[in-house]
């Protein structure tokens, strides 16, 4: 016999066979609940004083039977449901009401996370003494945004409503209506992003979730809507709060959504209790950037780097057994000594991190045998740097002709690029005997962003290491975005943070193709530094000189003439 789920504490066994017995019921397909099963439930609701529900199949079968307290019932975790397709969870929600109590949130929030055929309340009718039935049921994509209908309490034997040819009929509809949304709209994964601000500063937090669009671009995902909350204080458990957190994961499930993005980093119970309440896919901003890494690494240390920050993340995340994880697997028959699955994946995460950091640090002698011989060869090191998609690999490419890999998205350099930068045949005969400078190195490295895990930083060991032997830094600024100063902020916070900041740099504006003669001469005045266009060519000869101006100093201190 199957279990009662629930709150069956403090109920006889007699009550609990007859809770039992609704399991050998076979509901006619073509009713939502017959009458007398009705009267049933009340009764033995009535008895025990609690709810009680069932949760029924489209073929008529009782699957579950479920035992609350007096105001509601927890739904037992029937398993998840592949989201997207415009389809129905295949159950049907039917339980009591003690107090006549119109459908509650509660209920409604369950039919549409967990995609239910419908949820249906019974009560007594106190003058007619027989049951009374309340309807809910999802909505289709309408002009009101509206996300169920509610069905008024009537009389059981009077409703007049074939469930299974209703139900096929309103699932088709939305099925329909999710095929011509997707053809229109894109065949990407769609993503519902937040952002949550415990500042008040709308500016900030509005340019914060418009970053957080760019990532999810470049990640290849679909943004179909956005949320922007204000809290005093984040919530420890639901980070925006449970009742904001239902109304998202709802407002995702309307707009077709696939994951739902969040522009913090969450906790491990953060993530647990959020991907708990919903079967959509859940991801913080440092999943995302991880995501977008494992993309754009092309060499073996870049795809190696990205794997131990992914590992290093799940570790501490690897902390609940569900029910497939709860059984031993070592010793005999399950006794003495053994190690869980999950404890198990834990050794096994380890060990892959310190296999790879091994790894790595075998890399890291390696580079740094390549770098010493850069430096026995006296040869000036520039590193460039800037936030992301400032254009870096776009002005590596047109100083030195190379053809590395750009795009306009984010990251869309990871593994650091070293080119040789000639001034022979740039500057006149004077000009060399004046600096004395033949050819520099050039590093491209990976760009900043605000609020970059430091752990995940640390993982581009290689990237910062070009850092670290550089005699100089260009710090390419995107002159298009309308708070530059922002992302200047940003990367000098950042060199703070790795101890570079000692380094001498030129500020560079780049992409004044784009912006107006007035802004890029505020921009010169207020930083002391050059504008160009990469893409363009604009300004790079003249960038090419001052490089080897403010070289010319350096490298008579550095021994490198």
């Amino acid at each position: 016999m199957k279990e009662v789920f629930g709150n069956i504490i403090g109920i006889k066994p007699s009550q609990i066979k007859r809770l039992e017995n609704i399991y050998r019921r076979k509901i006619d397909p073509s009713l939502i609940v017959p009458p007398d099963l009705s009267s049933s439930l009340l009764e033995i609701s009535n008895e025990i004083g609690r709810q009680v529900g069932i949760l029924v199949s489209r073929a008529g079968y009782v699957d579950y039977v479920a035992v609350g307290d007096f105001h509601k019932i927890v739904l037992p975790d029937f398993g998840r449901l592949r989201v997207g397709s415009g389809r129905f969870r295949g159950l049907r929600f039917i339980h009591t009401h003690l107090n006549r109590e119109p459908l509650s949130r509660d209920d409604l929030v369950d039919l549409v996370i967990l995609r239910l055929d419908l949820v249906a309340s019974i009560s007594l009718d106190f003058y007619r003494q027989e049951p009374l039935i309340s309807i809910g049921y999802l909505l289709p994509q309408n002009s009101e945004e509206k996300f169920w209908k509610i069905v008024e309490p009537q009389s059981i034997s009077k409703l007049n409503l074939n469930f299974i040819e209703f139900i096929e009929a309103l699932e088709e509809e939305f099925t329909a209506k999710s095929l011509i949304s997707r053809k229109i709209k894109s065949s990407q994964e769609r993503a519902v992003l937040v952002h949550v601000s415990d500042d008040f500063d709308r500016l900030e937090a509005e340019e914060a979730l418009n970053e957080l669009k760019e990532l999810v671009w470049t990640a290849g995902v679909e943004a179909v809507d956005t949320a922007l909350q204000f809290r005093k204080k984040l919530d420890p458990k639901y980070l925006l709060g449970k009742g904001k957190l239902e109304d998202l994961v709802i407002k995702s499930v309307q707009s077709e959504a696939d994951i739902i993005i969040f522009n913090q980093d969450l906790t491990p119970t953060q993530a647990r209790i959020i991907s708990e309440m919903t079967d959509l896919k859940v991801l913080d901003r440092t999943q995302l950037i991880l995501d977008i890494f494992a993309q754009r690494a092309q060499s073996s240390d870049g795809k190696m780097q990205v794997e131990l920050a992914q590992l290093k993340y799940r570790l501490p995340r690897l902390t609940r057994l569900d029910n497939g994880l709860s059984r031993l697997t070592g010793g005999i028959g399950g006794r003495g000594p053994g190690e869980t699955k999950l404890e198990i994946s834990r050794r096994r995460v380890r060990e892959q991190i310190s296999h790879l950091e091994t790894k790595l640090k075998n890399s890291t002698l390696s580079r740094r045998e390549r770098r010493k011989k850069r430096k026995d060869n006296k040869i000036p090191i520039v590193a460039i740097i800037g936030y992301t998609n400032a254009g870096k690999s776009t002005l590596l490419n047109g100083l030195t002709l190379s053809h590395e890999y750009t795009d306009d998205k984010l990251f869309a350099t990871l593994d650091p690029h070293a080119r040789l930068l000639c001034f022979r045949g740039e500057m006149s005969q004077d000009d060399h005997k004046i600096w004395n400078l033949e050819k520099i190195i050039l590093v491209d490295t990976v760009g900043f962003i605000r609020h970059l895990p430091k752990d995940l930083l640390a993982a581009f060991r290689a990237t910062l290491e070009e850092l670290e032997d550089a005699d100089f830094f260009l710090h390419l600024v995107d002159g298009s975005f309308f708070k530059y100063s922002k992302h200047i902020e940003i990367v000098e916070e950042v060199l703070v943070d790795l101890g570079l900041a000692n380094i001498p740099q030129l500020l560079v504006m780049n992409k004044i193709d784009k912006i107006t003669q007035k802004e890029k001469e505020k921009f010169i005045r207020q930083y002391n530094g050059l504008a160009i266009s990469a893409l363009k060519g604009d300004g790079l000869e003249e960038l090419k000189m001052e490089l080897a101006k403010r070289l010319w100093s350096i490298t008579s201190l550095l021994g490198k003439k």
